[in-house]
């Protein structure tokens, strides 16, 4: 039979018609290009930025890595110093230093992960239920204070509330009769004050991020839920939780791709020698043996070795994240 006058191609064929290299129609292909062609001017004009941001910031920096595997001197600079290969990571790893700073890293990050990521989801989910709006914005503000004070600043209202003498802790803890706690110069206490100082600090920041994915659910499941019985519980563990499960796992793959990577500001404000069999990690290390002591191509190792943990443990997470049906990084 012949063809009909006027037919078109169905739905479903006309794409597969024209399909181009690129995975789309050759059409969509042909705009792209028109767009491109149009904007010519535009895209010149970025491509010294381009070349610059990433070449001279991201890329040419990389090249200083290579005093890792050298005898860096100052005097010498990075060509002129001797090549020595792998003997400052030989170093590192047969330092008692190296264990004492990588565990202590690594406990500091498991608190940090197991009580400081949990603490935003479970805000964002309470101050989304909140009804009364002047109510909401006033803890939504109060929470995110503390995200815009520095870490001296904040370090300093920690030590001061937290004080034997003067502080407001041991001064109700007093009145029960308990006798006063030196939580910044006790090894025990001074971990929790870390991450409970961290979580004050960064938690009500990290909401937004979930608020933002929450209001992104269909209101018509909760109502729907409602109709079928369903409390405020079940609605969050049913609706809320599921529906902002992939912005967990994405935030999940950036806190493990930082896993050994503690902010050295607050490390640096809370430490003190009495507690530096716990306090001391990689970053305060870097800073204390590295400038201070001038052993550059030895911390520059520790360092290349961090960022090589990192990127394991970034890939690794977003493998298993993908794995278990979400969408990672790529």
């Amino acid at each position: 039979m012949g063809k009909e006058r006027g037919s078109r191609p169905t739905a479903h064929t006309a794409p597969h018609a024209g399909m181009g290299i690129f995975g789309g129609t050759s059409s969509g292909r042909t705009k792209f290009l028109r767009d491109i062609y149009r904007d010519r001017y535009l895209y010149l004009l970025f491509i010294p930025v381009f070349l610059l941001f990433f070449g001279v910031f991201r890329y040419l920096p990389m090249y200083g890595v290579t005093i890792a595997f050298k005898n860096f001197r100052l005097a010498d600079g990075i060509f002129g110093s001797a090549w020595v290969g792998f003997t400052h990571f030989e170093r590192l790893f047969r330092s008692p230093e190296f264990l004492l700073i990588l565990r202590n890293t690594v406990l500091l990050n498991v608190y940090q992960l197991v009580f400081g990521f949990p603490i935003p989801i479970l805000l964002a989910i309470l101050i989304n239920e909140m009804r009364h709006i002047t109510v909401k914005r006033t803890v939504q503000s109060l929470l995110y204070i503390p995200h815009f004070i520095s870490w001296v600043v904040m370090g300093g209202i920690a030590i001061n509330v937290l004080s034997p003498s003067t502080g407001i802790v041991n001064a109700v803890l007093s009145r029960f009769g308990v006798e006063p706690i030196y939580f910044m110069t006790n090894a025990g206490w001074w971990p929790v004050v870390f991450i409970t100082v961290g979580i004050w600090k960064s938690a009500g920041w990290g909401t937004i991020i979930y608020l933002a994915a929450i209001s992104g659910i269909d209101p018509q499941l909760y109502e729907a839920s409602v109709i079928d019985g369903a409390g405020k519980v079940r609605q969050t563990w049913h609706i809320t939780l599921p529906g902002i499960r992939s912005t967990i796992a994405i935030l999940l793959i950036l806190n493990l791709g930082g896993f050994i990577d503690l902010g050295f500001e607050q490390i640096w404000v809370l430490q003190n020698p009495a507690v530096r069999s716990v306090a001391e990690v990689i970053p305060t290390y870097v800073y204390r043996i590295g400038l201070l002591s001038m052993q550059f191509s030895y911390t520059a190792a520790l360092g290349l070795f961090q960022s090589l943990v990192g990127l394991v443990m970034i890939i690794t997470a977003n493998a298993v994240i993908r794995a278990m049906g979400e969408n990672g990084l790529w």
